[in-house]
């Protein structure tokens, strides 16, 4: 079974830390919603952080992006 947490701080500066935290108490997969921020430069924030958590975007809003950026942003963060 794999345990997934959403990642809600108010402060998406310190998404980063708030991911380490769960990697170090064994969570399998940090969940990011759109809500004020954009959600792909939160999983780069946190990925920068951590070596085996999962990350996932649990919201992103599709009509306001071009599938072809989308694409793109996610070869980036894929990349990276």
């Amino acid at each position: 079974m794999k345990v997934e947490l959403a990642m809600t701080g108010r402060d998406f500066t310190d998404r980063g830390a708030e991911a380490a935290q769960l990697e170090a108490q064994g969570l399998d997969c940090g969940v990011i919603f759109e809500s004020s921020r954009d959600p792909f430069l939160q999983v780069l924030l946190t990925a920068q952080q951590t070596s085996r958590l999962e990350l996932a975007t649990g919201v992103a809003i599709a009509f306001a992006r071009s599938p072809m950026i989308v694409a793109q942003t996610a070869n980036d963060l894929q990349t990276l």
